[in-house]
C-alpha cells in the first residue's frame, strides 16, 4: 500500500489549477519585491544561470580560466564549466560538512583562477567569510550556487548578494518551480547590465524547447501529489534500483547538451501566480523542519544540519549524516524504496561519476567522498506526516545504533 502514496523527496510548492490560466509576467520582479533583492533576471534553467554567469566573468578576465567548486555538489556544475571551455579545479569540503575547506579552497586558488563557487545545500546558508577573502587575495570573482536555497537568509538579507553573482533554481521540486527555470542576482548595477545584455545575445528562443518545458510544467502540476507521484518518480526510482543504477535513481545522470533557451510568458504567468504562496510556504517549511531537525537530535551519532547562528534556511529537505557508509547504506535499504521522501542529495563526490571523466579532474577528495556515502536526505513536504516520519526516525536509530 505505500507505494500508491508517494512522499517527493524534496518540498516543492504544489501547483494550483488556477496558476495555469494565463496571467501576465512579473515572476522576477515578484521574487525580488519578496526577498528583497536589487532585480532578478530570469533564465531556462539553474545551469543556464550559471552559464550567463560564467560567460560574463570569462570576458571580464579573459586570462583566467579556471572554476574552483567543492567537490561534492551537482554534476551540472562540472558539465557547465565544461561547455564554457573553463577548466574544473574541485576543492575538498570541510570534515563532516559539505562547506568548502578553507585550507584546502587558499591552495586551489591561485593567479589563474576565475571563480570560486561556494554553494548552498538544502535551503541552508554556506560559510561565505572564507571564499569571499580568498577570492580578494587572490583577484577571483565569487558566484554562489544557490540552487537549492532559494528564501535562504543570512543576516536578513538573501543569500546570492554577498559574491560578486549569485543564482537560483526554479526546477520541479525546488521550492517555486516552473518545471525548470533560474534566477540570476547581483548587488553591482554594471554586472546586472552585463548579465542582461549576455543574455540577450546568447539565449535562443528555442521555441520547441519551451513548449517541451510548458508539456512538462502540465505534467508537473497534474501528478505532483502524493497519490500520482509514484508513476513520475517512484516507479523510475524503484527500476534503476533494481537494476543497480543509484545515479539513475536519484537523477544525477545529465546530458551533456544544457537546454539554453527564453522562457515563455505562459511559464512566467504560472510561476508569477504561484511566487503569491511563496512567503507562507516557506515559513511552514521552516517550522516543520526545525521541529524535525529538534527530533533527529535524540538519535547517538547522527549528524543533522541546521541553520548557522543569524542565517534562515529555506529548508526543501533535511540533510542527515550517518555515523558511517555501512549505517547510511542500511537505513537506505529500508526507507528509499518505501515512499517516504528519504534519498541520496548526490550519489557519489564528482570524481567518481564515470560519464564525467571527461570533465571532472581525478583528484583525491576524501572528504567529500566521505560525506557522499555517508549523506542521506529526508523529505520536508507537508505530505510527510508525524507517522511517516516516526517511521523514519525509528529506522534511523536502528541504522546508527
Amino acid at each position: 500500500m505505500r507505494r500508491l502514496r508517494e512522499i517527493p523527496p524534496t518540498a516543492g510548492l504544489p501547483l494550483q489549477a488556477a496558476d495555469l490560466l494565463p496571467h501576465r509576467d512579473a515572476l522576477a520582479a515578484t521574487l525580488a519585491a519578496q526577498l528583497g533583492t536589487p532585480p532578478l533576471q530570469l533564465e531556462c534553467s539553474g545551469t543556464a544561470a550559471l552559464l550567463v554567469a560564467l560567460h560574463v566573468l570569462k570576458a571580464r578576465a579573459p586570462n583566467r580560466s579556471v572554476v574552483v567548486a567543492p567537490a561534492y555538489t551537482c554534476p551540472l556544475v562540472a558539465i557547465a564549466v565544461h561547455r564554457m571551455g573553463l577548466t574544473l579545479r574541485l576543492c575538498d569540503t570541510r570534515p563532516d560538512h559539505w562547506d568548502l575547506d578553507p585550507q584546502a579552497l587558499a591552495q586551489a586558488c591561485r593567479e589563474d583562477t576565475l571563480a570560486i563557487l561556494p554553494t548552498h545545500l538544502a535551503g541552508l546558508v554556506a560559510d561565505m567569510d572564507a571564499p569571499l577573502a580568498i577570492a580578494r587575495a587572490t583577484g577571483a570573482f565569487v558566484i554562489e550556487d544557490a540552487a537549492q536555497a532559494l528564501g535562504a537568509r543570512e543576516g536578513g538579507q538573501s543569500v546570492g548578494l554577498r559574491g560578486d553573482i549569485g543564482f537560483f533554481s526554479l526546477a520541479a521540486g525546488k521550492g517555486l518551480s516552473i518545471y525548470e527555470g533560474g534566477l540570476l542576482a547581483t548587488r553591482y548595477d554594471a554586472l546586472r547590465d552585463e548579465l542582461r545584455a549576455t543574455s540577450a545575445a546568447i539565449v535562443p528562443r528555442a521555441t520547441g524547447g519551451e513548449l517541451r518545458r510548458s508539456v512538462e510544467l502540465l505534467g508537473l502540476a497534474a501528478l505532483y501529489r502524493p497519490s500520482l507521484l509514484g508513476l513520475a518518480y517512484g516507479m523510475p526510482l524503484r527500476r534503476a534500483l533494481k537494476r543497480g543504477d543509484p545515479v539513475a535513481a536519484v537523477g544525477d545522470d545529465f546530458a551533456p547538451q544544457i537546454p539554453f533557451h527564453r522562457v515563455g510568458r505562459w511559464r512566467r504567468g504560472v510561476g508569477t501566480r504561484a511566487a503569491t504562496r511563496l512567503p507562507d510556504f516557506l515559513i511552514a517549511n521552516r517550522a516543520r523542519a526545525l521541529q524535525r531537525v529538534a527530533k533527529l537530535r535524540t538519535l547517538p551519532g547522527i549528524t543533522v544540519f541546521d541553520e548557522a547562528s543569524g542565517t534562515t534556511g529555506s529548508w526543501p529537505f533535511l540533510l542527515v549524516l550517518m555515523p558511517t557508509a555501512a549505517q547510511a547504506d542500511a537505513a537506505l535499504a529500508e526507507l528509499w524504496t518505501a515512499g517516504l521522501g528519504v534519498s541520496r542529495l548526490f550519489v557519489h563526490a564528482l570524481p567518481d561519476y564515470a560519464y564525467l571523466a571527461d570533465r571532472v579532474p581525478q583528484a583525491s577528495m576524501p572528504r567529500a567522498r566521505d560525506f557522499a556515502q555517508r549523506a542521506l536526505t529526508i523529505s520536508n513536504s507537508a505530505w510527510l506526516d508525524d507517522a511517516d516520519f516516526e517511521r523514519i526516525h525509528a529506522v534511523l536509530g536502528r541504522a546508527s545504533a
